[in-house]
């Protein structure tokens, strides 16, 4: 019964990465917008594109991470 009620709490947070994809693909599809908007600005916006997915993507490393301490420390 333990281990059922972790497998589904690891699953739950692999989940996690289902918001990032989202989150990541809204934020591609924006900088592709303001660069066809404004070209001369491709390098900054770029950038802060790159910058934005890094950072959430970390969410996503949590989420793995934590399912994986579910998974093999219980």
């Amino acid at each position: 019964m333990v281990k059922g009620l972790i497998a589904i709490g690891a699953g739950l947070a692999v989940c996690a990465g289902l918001g990032t994809g989202i989150g990541e693909g809204i934020a591609a599809s924006k900088a592709v917008e303001a660069v066809g908007r404004n070209p001369e600005a491709e390098g900054k916006i770029r950038t802060m594109m790159i910058l934005g997915i890094a950072l959430s993507e970390t969410v996503a490393i949590y989420g793995l991470l934590v399912s994986l301490i579910l998974l093999f420390v219980f």
